[in-house]
């Protein structure tokens, strides 16, 4: 899909990865609007590009459909949605429900409802763009962090149902899958003092650079991005042989992980 002339809308618009993606789509021609929980710094970005700013709490289904309407009355049916919101926290499966719970919601069903409120029109009208932002967590796992892995194959999942199953009805869907991306989230991963540096082993990635391969992908309607190329080399490995792979990533996971088994 070529962007010029249409209607974008970014969830988590307001910084790292959104922020990036609402100023390229801005650059190549397309309206934006710019949603976030951050109303302050939604309207700073919405500024700068000249587009529009959208308080959010992504949670919410009705303001996902309203999300959509708010698009529509200033920039015309939504031709391409970014579900991008996104939180991470470390913990193992005996962290509290509540924690759980958000995360659920934040990662997972704020896409869910993203698709509800847009995809009908992009039914009726034969063509749309569905971007989920989800993380190569999503394709292998996330040491440190049974919430964030879970959560974000979660994502894929559903995305992979959405292209199986809108794909011949003009609906084109794109998976987004880094590792470390420079961001408020991914704050003391170089250093090694978050629980979730793993997720830097390969590097951290500029914003800038994952939204031109995101534009990039878009334009040759690609389902998988991968803007870290090792991934797709760890996933090979994966399917080829899973016992193998888990054999690896618990070896990983002791160079990594301070574990307190007491």
């Amino acid at each position: 899909m070529e962007l010029a002339g249409r209607t974008c809308i970014v969830t988590g618009g307001a910084s790292g990865i959104g922020a990036a993606l609402c100023r390229r789509f801005a650059e190549e021609g397309a309206g934006v609007v710019v949603a976030d929980i951050d109303a302050g710094g939604a309207e700073g970005i919405a500024a700068e590009i000249a587009g529009y700013a959208y308080p959010i709490d992504v949670t919410d289904e009705a303001a996902n459909r309203a999300l959509v309407a708010f698009a529509e009355e200033r920039l015309g049916p939504v031709d391409v949605f970014v579900a991008n919101a996104g939180i991470a926290v470390a913990g193992d499966v005996f962290l509290d429900d509540g924690s759980w719970e958000r995360m659920l919601s934040v990662n997972f069903r704020s896409h869910l409802y993203a698709a509800r409120a847009v995809l009908p029109g992009m039914l009726e009208r034969g063509e749309g763009y569905l971007v989920h932002t989800a993380s190569a967590a999503g394709l292998l796992t996330q040491l440190g962090s049974a919430p964030y892995a879970v959560t974000k194959h979660a994502v894929v999942a559903l995305a992979e149902w959405l292209a199986i199953t809108y794909g011949d009805r003009g609906i084109r869907v794109s998976v987004l899958a880094p590792q470390a991306v420079r961001s408020k989230m991914t704050e003391g991963i170089e250093t090694g003092d978050s629980p979730l540096a793993v997720a830097g082993v390969d590097g951290m990635l500029e914003a800038e650079v994952v939204a031109d391969d995101v534009v990039d992908a878009m334009a040759d309607e690609r389902f998988l991005i991968l803007p870290h190329p090792e991934v797709a080399e760890y996933l090979r490995r994966k399917v080829a042989d899973y016992d193998r792979w888990l054999v690896g990533m618990r070896r990983l996971q002791d160079r990594f992980i301070v574990r307190d088994d007491g």
